[in-house]
Formats: C-alpha cells, structure tokens, sequence
C-alpha cells in the first residue's frame, strides 16, 4: 500500500514511545503528540505507547512494522529501551543502544570528544559521596564561573552556573537531586547554537538567544521570549566552523538518525561542543521542527524519512 506521491512510500504501521518515568516524561509527552501527529498526517498507522503504563515486554508486536523513540531522558536516552527493543526484536529509528548510552553520559561523550579532537569545556567528573573539601578544591582548581550539571540527564534540568564559591553548594543540590553523578564544567561565554543532522545531512544553523543566563528548561519549553536565528553577523568560515565541529561530534559517537548537537562559540570564535541529544524535543518550543521549517522540509516527511532509512537498512542487511 503507498500513498499518492510522486516517489510512493509504503504507508507503516508505526508505534511512537512517549512519556516514561524520567523528569522530562512531560516534554516526552508533548514531543509524541507531535511525532504522531505528523506520521498520521502522512497516512501511517500510528499508536502512541507510553513505557510507564504498559509492558513493553508483553506488549503485542506482532503489527508494528517500526517504532520511532520520543522518549527523553533516562531509559529513552541512556540506551536501555533501544536494548529492550532489540531483544525483542522490533525494529526502531535512531542511535543503538550503545551510541545512546555514551551520548547520554555527559563525561563519557566528553572522553570521547576528547579522543577524537571535538573541542568541549574541560569538565571533573563528581559524585554525592565525594568530600565536599575534594569537590570544592576541584572547582577552585577549575575557577569560577563554572557549571555544575547531572552526568546524565536532558533539558538542562539540575544545570546551574556558579559564579562564586558560596553558590557551589545548592548547585550540588540541585545537580544531584537529578543523578548521582555530575560534573564541573569550565564556564565558556559566548552565545549558543544548535546543529540538527539526520543521518549526514545538516539541517540549518540556529542561535538561540535568550533573556535568562543560559538556555535552560523555562528558556527551551515555557517561554516565548526565546529567539531562534537563522541570519548571522559572522564570517563564513565560522559558520562552517560551528557546522564542521558539530558534525565531528556526531561522527565521534557513532550517531544516526535525527540527532541535535548543542554548541557554545567563543569570543575567539571557537566553538565548543556541550552535548549531543540522540533523541531531541519534537514540540512546538523544540529546535528540530524549526530547523526542518528554515530547510522547507515538512516534519512528516522528516519523520517518516527515518523511519523508511531505518527499514530499508533492515531490508538490506546479509542474512547468514
């Protein structure tokens, strides 16, 4: 069965995992509506399925030709449901279950990073049992201002900016209400830009501009005051510097399907890599739908497009 395009796809049916039990499950939710609004405008068969209200291990898969993952945070990020889905067999869009792992830890992308010569803010990796002397020293070592944010968590939640020694404790607090483990990250000034790949392909660049001091969870999902710019002030190759080191992230970690990487650039005119999201906000607020929009790409084709790519790999993969 196709629809009445040009290039005829064959219309899916597809499940969309939303919601879960992390932080961002509310985001998570929004984020599916969207996705499965846009398939189901496509002609698919779409369900929405949220992990925290049913069994994926008895759910019945037997109609499900492809699952797309909307689910941020832990358990939709950190790899664990792409494992699942593996063992049971059911093919998905987007990163396996290893690259979304090491995405999702903060110092382990970082180390990565590193290896591959992707520039990043020096960071000390840091965890609730440590002594709070051997945390402060690391942050004076480091110097102030510096950022404080949980190893693996998304949408900025428990991210705090330290400018002074005596701010440092409540960062902790908050950073480690979120995870275990977290990090002390250099501080670098400048503005922030986001690159959205789907697969090699590169959407348009985007700076965000926000009143608040960093783009945090209020900044990305609540408030309008937000700029999102597609024209800049810069020379070309800077651009293409952004561009270049965004895409060497993604390469580092091995990612594929639609993925955002998240950038600060310098008063130099460096851009330094903070994070790559393996499963970026789909909502009105979020940067992936913008960045489709600026590329006169329609969201439904851009979903729909991962979708086939990943079914198409399956198709073609050596059987033994």
């Amino acid at each position: 069965m196709t629809d009445s395009q040009s290039n005829p796809i064959p219309l899916f049916n597809i499940v969309v995992l939303a919601g879960g039990e992390s932080a961002e499950s509310e985001i998570s939710l929004k984020s599916g509506a969207a996705v499965s609004h846009a398939l189901t405008s496509r002609g698919h068969q779409v369900k929405t399925v949220d992990p925290s209200l049913v069994d994926l291990e008895n759910y019945d898969w037997t109609n499900c030709d492809v699952v797309f993952i909307a689910l941020h945070g832990t358990y939709g990020e950190d790899g664990t449901i792409q494992a699942t889905l593996d063992r049971l067999n059911v093919p998905f869009a987007g990163c396996d279950a290893a690259t979304s792992k090491l995405a999702f830890s903060k110092s382990a992308s970082k180390e990565r990073f590193i290896q591959n010569n992707v520039s990043t803010p020096a960071y000390v990796l840091i965890h609730e049992s440590d002594d709070a002397q051997r945390i402060e020293q690391n942050a004076r070592s480091m110097g102030y201002p510096l950022v404080v944010k949980p190893d693996a968590q998304g949408s900025s939640l428990g991210v705090s900016i330290v400018n002074a020694p005596e701010e440092l404790p409540q960062a902790l607090a908050r950073c480690f209400h979120y995870d275990s483990f977290g990090i002390l990250e250099s501080a670098i000034k400048g503005s922030e830009w986001t690159v959205t790949l789907i697969d090699d392909q590169i959407l348009p660049l985007i700076q965000i501009q926000t009143p608040n001091e960093f783009f945090d969870y209020d900044a990305k999902y609540v408030e309008d005051s937000t700029q999102y710019l597609f024209n800049f002030d810069l020379p070309t190759n800077v651009i293409q510097s952004i561009i270049k080191t965004g895409a060497n992230a993604c390469e580092a970690l091995g990612t594929r399907g639609i993925v955002r990487v998240d950038l600060l650039l310098d008063r130099f005119q460096k851009p330094w890599v903070l994070e790559v999201n393996t499963i970026p906000g789909f909502t009105d607020h979020s940067l992936v739908p913008k960045a489709a929009a600026q590329a006169d790409m329609d969201f439904g084709a851009l979903c729909e497009g991962v979708l086939v790519k990943c079914l198409t790999k399956i198709a073609n993969k050596p059987h033994n």
